[in-house]
């Protein structure tokens, strides 16, 4: 296979794992919005800001970066450096709802990547989920993925965070913070956010990964013991 077709493969490769269609469970999570909703906390004229600091603050130094470092790791066969990313990112996640989003998504995103991507990583990665030795949190999964795939690091950071705005939003419209043209001019004015995030996290190392958004894990915190709620974070 030439040059050119490897990596149009690769971006298709991207594309599907970012599209809103593909069944990771990311339709189920409002990523902390929910709870802001709950607690009046946010209005729709917010929404832009509160993604923006959050891709800055909480979703790039800690799931961006743990992508980029897993990705490495494994086009190098470094496993060990897999399942302490992985580990490192899992202990970021400082409630229990958003721990289960995490993993739940990655197992998911797991599973359907290795029958639809394929590749020696998403097996070997497998074995280790099965193991008990890995927690396998959503964006370490993704990273093993686009790996397995020949996506590049920065292709693959960017569009992960791009998926994660695009669920972001999609939670918007579902708590009518937001409709749906405005959902896309929210999604094109964050792209350079995104780019700005994906700069910053693709040069991070393992002993960088964590956010610090107080806020975003207190309202988390709110919506786990919330009585009524429409997604799972």
């Amino acid at each position: 296979m030439s040059g050119p077709v490897q990596g149009l493969d690769a971006l298709l490769v991207s594309l599907q794992l970012t599209d809103s269609a593909f069944p990771s469970g990311f339709y189920t999570l409002s990523h902390g919005l929910e709870g802001y909703a709950q607690a009046k906390a946010v209005t729709p004229d917010a929404v832009p800001e509160l993604l923006a600091d959050l891709l800055r603050h909480a979703v790039g130094p800690a799931d961006a970066t743990a992508l980029a470092v897993a990705h490495r790791a494994a086009r190098a066969g470094d496993w060990a450096r897999v399942v302490d990313c992985d580990q490192r990112l899992h202990a970021t996640k400082l409630n229990r709802e958003l721990r289960l989003a995490a993993t739940r998504t990655g197992r998911q995103l797991l599973d359907i990547a290795q029958e639809s991507v394929g590749g020696a990583e998403l097996d070997r990665y497998a074995e280790l989920v099965a193991a008990k030795q890995t927690p396998c949190c959503q964006a370490v999964a993704a990273g093993i993925a686009y790996a397995a795939a020949g996506v590049p690091v920065e292709q693959a950071v960017a569009s992960d965070l791009f998926a994660f705005c695009t669920s972001f939003v999609g939670a918007a419209l579902r708590l009518r913070l937001t409709d749906h043209r405005k959902a896309q001019v929210v999604l094109r004015t964050t792209a350079p956010v995104i780019a700005e995030v994906t700069a910053d996290a693709v040069v991070r190392d393992l002993a960088d990964i964590g956010g610090c958004v107080p806020l975003a894990d207190a309202m988390s915190g709110r919506h786990e013991r919330a009585e009524a709620r429409l997604f799972a974070s």
